[in-house]
């Protein structure tokens, strides 16, 4: 539950955030083959995950899904 609460914190978020963008640039920039197409759309999941405040991972903690639940 600690990852959880950390991963939906304001600085949470901002490292997904930071590191999907990441991956979205180097995929399609740095690679841009296939795999760099493939890279850049893996790295818009922790983009989306960060704006829009939920954690994919966090139900396998025993978390809910949304930040909002889990700040609570």
């Amino acid at each position: 539950m600690k990852f959880a609460k950390f991963i939906v914190s304001t600085w949470g978020r901002l490292i997904r955030i930071v590191a999907g963008l990441a991956l979205v640039y180097y995929g399609f920039i740095v690679l841009g083959s296939t795999l760099g197409v493939v890279v850049g759309l893996v790295g818009l999941a922790p983009v989306m995950a960060g704006i829009f405040d939920f954690c994919i991972f966090a139900p396998l903690f025993g978390a809910p899904f949304w930040g909002e639940d889990i700040r609570k």
